[in-house]
């Protein structure tokens, strides 16, 4: 009986949800899952539609905290959504006319960082620079702000997709407006000729691309590695070259390419193991044909 009660309170309250919202699991971060739990039932977004301006009017202006590029210093910065646009836009001045960037919808995403960037409402959007991912940290004091600015862009993408591929489902559509990264953290690299020492740097998993950074909070990566497939001569190996040296930490890891052997090496055999999975999950799963585009594109910053 009380479990029949609860599921038709849950449909009530959640009859009205636009496919593009996210709905937060356990592992999502606390402000997602907090309000998600507000939109439901406190403020009652997905029985009256009307609450869902917000993030579902193709428009979307306002100030957000932005990390500096240079100083690291959070300053006020207006930022401008517009799905009929194409772009996310933000201004370095209220009044300036032209805007410090331009994103294209097309390549935005969005990802909830809360410990790298220091704040719980902490975002990270990044976006595509001349085929190189640029990062922007962002955050506001609302949580609910904060979390109304990424369903406005999961929005944008939804309504993009839905151009782009016409005959797509929600159900194809939705797993592609946003994506957490596969896997983040320190592992140590050497160079394209391995004889110039290892360095310790961050590394982001983004779906088949493989970013290294000096900090965590840096805007552009030092390089970036395209990871393909195994039917594509792409794999991942256990350990390093037996003539490898430099590498301060123990437990190797080398990507084979078409094109050259990266050499890695992680602190601890847990630190290993969870990159190899994160490579092995990409390797075995086929390209797809705009993957090979992107393939044939990429630029490598060795």
């Amino acid at each position: 009986m009380a479990a029949n009660g609860n599921n038709v309170a849950k449909a009530r309250y959640e009859s009205k949800i636009p496919p593009f919202y996210y709905k937060p699991t356990f592992p999502d971060c606390q402000l997602l899952r907090e309000q998600w739990i507000r939109a439901k039932y406190e403020r009652k977004e997905f029985i009256y539609t009307e609450k869902q301006e917000p993030y579902s009017a193709g428009y979307r202006e306002g100030l957000l905290w932005k990390r500096g590029r240079d100083n690291g210093q959070f300053l006020s910065r207006k930022f401008v959504l517009s799905e009929r646009e194409g772009a996310l836009k933000y201004f370095n001045k209220n009044d300036a006319k032209e805007p410090k960037a331009i994103m294209k919808i097309e390549h935005l995403n969005a990802t909830f960082q809360p410990s790298k960037i220091g704040n719980p409402h902490g975002l990270q959007i990044t976006y595509l620079k001349d085929n190189s991912t640029r990062n922007i940290f962002v955050y506001h004091e609302d949580g609910k702000e904060t979390v109304d600015w990424f369903n406005a862009i999961r929005a944008a993408r939804f309504h993009y997709l839905q151009v782009a591929f016409p005959g797509a489902s929600d159900v194809d559509l939705v797993p592609k407006l946003s994506r957490n990264y596969l896997k983040e953290g320190y592992m140590e690299k050497t160079g394209p000729k391995q004889t110039e020492g290892f360095k310790k740097r961050w590394f982001t998993m983004d779906d088949r691309r493989l970013m290294y950074f000096k900090d965590p909070l840096d805007a552009f990566a030092r390089g970036e590695v395209f990871i393909g497939s195994k039917e594509n001569s792409y794999k991942v190996l256990e350990g390093l070259p037996p003539s490898t040296q430099g590498n301060h930490w123990q437990y190797g890891i080398t990507i084979v390419t078409p094109d050259r052997k990266f050499l890695f090496a992680c602190e601890t055999e847990s630190d290993q193991l969870e990159w190899i999975t994160a490579f092995q999950k990409v390797i075995s799963r086929p390209m797809l044909p705009q993957e090979y585009a992107v393939e044939a594109h990429f630029k490598h910053k060795p």
